[in-house]
């Protein structure tokens, strides 16, 4: 039986080529946004109890990732997966709350963070088992309703909220310290009264540990530093660290050589 990090890599592999096969078969884009939050869902996915807990997808323009995972936990129908962003279908590029498995809308930025602190204050007030997950992007930290449910999260002392951010350093229109410097993000988190953790969000020790540790006192916040497009570990290194790839949609010759990279392995 494989250990957890080869599964998860396994199932982290088996999710970009799934991931880019759905993006090139619909001629859509947001390829480097769904490969640099890959590695980190396939351990949140593998850990969470669906049947009580929640994930918030307000980096929603992830959606084939999203719709992936739904799809490998018996959520919806592998099948369905065939019909992203074909005509009349109801998997869309953003994420949708009328698809089993998305409890709220996704791809607004700045709204995903709201929700969470609304369904995990519910949940505390209703005295229900379970978390709430937030996965934002780290162009959302500049938007003012995140700070303003950092603020509220603390006020009420949702310690079951945990949010995890996929800090690629771009957002859509360049690099995210060229358009509003968030950082030193740590900081900025603590100072709201968050748990923080800082880990590599390719690493996949590092993931299952954090999601293990989180605290019981306070809210929690998981920075976890990621590479646009990233390969994961293979040699597919195409798509890393270009903003073009948050546009583009690969031609049939790029999608094939990609697709050959994330067959093999880095040395």
């Amino acid at each position: 039986m494989k250990d957890n990090k080869e599964n998860y890599k396994s199932v982290a592999n088996d999710a970009r080529i799934t991931v880019l096969g759905m993006i090139h078969r619909a001629g859509t884009s947001h390829i480097a946004s769904n490969f640099s939050v890959i590695d980190l869902t396939t351990v949140l996915y593998e850990q969470v109890d669906l049947a009580k807990d929640r994930i918030i997808w307000s980096k929603g323009w992830a959606a084939a990732t999203a719709y992936y995972f739904l799809a490998r936990k018996g959520v919806i129908p592998k099948s369905d997966l065939d019909t992203y962003c074909q005509p009349n279908s109801a998997y869309i590029g953003l994420t949708e709350p009328t698809i089993k498995g998305i409890d709220f809308a996704g791809g607004s930025m700045g709204m995903g963070l709201p929700a969470g602190v609304g369904f995990a204050l519910a949940k505390k007030m209703a005295k229900q088992p379970g978390k709430i997950y937030v996965i934002m992007s780290d162009g959302e930290q500049a938007i003012g309703t995140t700070w303003e449910s950092m603020l509220i999260a603390n006020h009420h002392n949702l310690s079951h909220l945990v949010v995890l951010i996929d800090n690629n350093v771009f957002q859509a229109t360049g690099r995210v310290k060229e358009v509003v410097d968030i950082e030193p993000l740590e900081d900025k988190w603590k100072a709201c009264g968050w748990n923080v953790q800082t880990i590599d969000g390719h690493n996949f020790g590092q993931i299952e540990k954090s999601l293990k540790s989180i605290s019981d006192k306070k809210p929690n916040v998981i920075i976890c530093n990621t590479i646009k497009g990233s390969g994961g570990q293979t040699a597919c290194n195409i798509f890393e660290n270009k903003l073009e790839w948050h546009y583009k949609s690969p031609t049939k010759e790029i999608y094939e050589n990609a697709i050959k990279l994330l067959n093999q392995e880095k040395m």
